[in-house]
């Protein structure tokens, strides 16, 4: 059974009211069919597991939680505990909306590569160790096996942070039509990439139909192409050849197929292009590479490495990996 429970932290040095971030854990639980159970809703994580691998996720600009509760439940099937938030704050200067939690400041020529972009990251660990410590979640999260992930901007923010610099328990990152291509409006050359950390597993992944990355190559100097600074972070922007970090491109895949159900109200889904084929049946391949690149790249599963190995024999997608 998967379940999930609500928290919340402070953003230190956001202004009130945009300093909450409302956070949603899915976890796999183990009722015992208690009086106290019935009544509240809240049960206990499965501790026959083990302590499990904490996926933290960082939404799309203005992409709602919800759109990724599909594949928190999935990952949460597959043991991994997976955390979610909903943030109303300043997506750009002066503009408000449900933010990541990237900081601008923190991404010039000047500032890369000498702090997280991502300030909220420390709270959010902190409140998970908190979260271990007592109540229904308590001695289940394998917190020295953090693993950062998102989708679109919130993809780019975990490829900048999930560096051990940084955070030392971190230990592999993953995203979805995110890149570390940087915008000239902060001070970079145009076609500027910036650098992931060398010495961690990572999954980039992106579509093919992505008519958000096409429409946006203003901002970086560069022709619009729906998948070329995906390629360009993977070749340019993550050094070595480690043999566990994967490009994965989904050729029929759009911008938002990884957000599902999507809020078209908000966003800029109206850039994007038209799927080509089920996405029903991407999501559900897509939910199984991240699952077996977490196991294997957070807990060294052998089985889940040999998962990802035959994933990758998929004509749909181009994979590669260095």
């Amino acid at each position: 059974m998967i379940r999930s429970l609500y928290t919340a932290v402070r953003a230190e040095g956001a202004p009130a009211p945009f300093d909450t971030l409302h956070l949603k854990v899915f976890y796999p639980a183990a009722p015992t069919g208690g009086a106290a159970e019935r009544m509240t809703g809240v049960l206990p994580a499965d501790l026959a597991r083990g302590r499990m691998p904490v996926v933290i996720f960082f939404n799309g600009i203005n992409i709602g939680a919800e759109s990724y509760a599909w594949l928190a439940i999935a990952l949460a099937r597959q043991g991994i505990v997976v955390v979610l938030f909903n943030w109303v704050g300043e997506t750009l200067p002066g503009v408000i909306g449900l933010t990541n939690g990237l900081d601008l400041t923190r991404v010039t020529p000047q500032t890369y590569g000498s702090a997280p972009t991502a300030p909220a990251i420390a709270p959010m660990l902190d409140e998970l160790e908190r979260l271990d410590r007592s109540g229904p979640l308590q001695g289940g999260l394998a917190l020295d096996r953090v693993v950062l992930g998102g989708h679109s901007a919130g993809g780019t923010v975990a490829l900048h942070n999930a560096n051990p610099r940084y955070f030392p328990h971190v230990v592999a990152g993953f995203s979805y039509a995110g890149h570390t291509m940087a915008a000239t409006m902060l001070g970079f050359a145009p076609g500027t990439v910036l650098a992931c950390a060398s010495d961690l597993p990572l999954l980039l992944m992106g579509g093919g139909r992505d008519g958000v990355i096409a429409a946006s190559g203003a901002r970086y100097g560069q022709a619009g192409d729906p998948v070329a600074p995906v390629r360009r972070t993977f070749d340019e922007g993550i050094a070595g050849a480690r043999g566990d970090r994967h490009l994965v491109i989904w050729r029929g895949a759009n911008h938002f197929t990884l957000a599902h159900p999507l809020d078209e109200t908000a966003g800029r889904s109206f850039l994007d292009w038209p799927p080509e084929g089920d996405e029903s049946a991407m999501r559900a391949r897509m939910a199984e590479v991240i699952g077996a690149f977490i196991l294997s790249a957070a807990c060294g599963d052998a089985a889940a490495s040999a998962r990802l190995r035959a994933l990758s024999n998929d004509a749909s997608v181009e994979w590669r990996t260095k």
